[in-house]
């Protein structure tokens, strides 16, 4: 996998929402390092890309509430253990379960294995809430994917929490996952 500062020379046979970011992470100033590789809908398809960006890719959880009207983008560690009930506990919403594609293309422009914290630049009615664990926003790099899953991203977190996301409207909460390994 070639690693690539910044953004594509091309946008053919790129998707549009792809290519916003790249403008947008541009915009702002926000210096980044890219990858391009084949679909990765897992955590397990990461792993490689994960070694060729020397990070660990988080792990992004798109949840909602029972009755949909409380939407959440959570991000955690890629290999962490997740149980609804440690994130519901702490935010004050009780039977958090995913939720589906639909929602995910509507609030956040994005489909199933692409969602990422750059999908909130679509957010503008803010109707997602984002929910980072604290090793995430305490590491030093964050890796995710451009609104596509053929493409991944290894940029600052500093410049995710204190450019991208006021540029975006959005603030983080922590949260503090369990980890179920140690």
């Amino acid at each position: 996998m070639e690693l690539y500062h910044g953004r594509p020379q091309s946008g053919e046979g790129r998707l549009e929402r792809e290519m916003q970011v790249y403008d947008l992470l541009d915009r702002l100033g926000i210096d980044y390092v890219r990858t391009d590789h084949a679909a990765a809908m897992t955590m397990a398809d990461c792993m490689e890309i994960d070694r060729a960006l020397h990070i660990l890719i988080c792990k992004n959880l798109f949840l909602c509430d029972r009755r949909k009207t409380a939407f959440y983008l959570l991000m955690m560690p890629g290999d962490k253990v997740f149980k609804t009930r440690d994130v519901s506990h702490q935010i004050g919403s009780s039977r958090l379960s995913f939720a589906d594609a639909a929602d995910m293309e509507r609030l956040l422009h994005v489909s199933p294995g692409s969602v990422s914290v750059m999908g909130l630049m679509h957010d503008t009615e803010n109707r997602v809430q984002l929910l980072m664990d604290r090793p995430v926003a305490e590491s030093p790099l964050l890796g995710c994917h451009p609104c596509v899953n053929t493409s991944s991203l290894r940029m600052q977190t500093c410049d995710v929490l204190d450019t991208f996301l006021p540029a975006v409207h959005h603030a983080p909460v922590f949260v503090d996952l369990p980890d179920y390994e140690a």
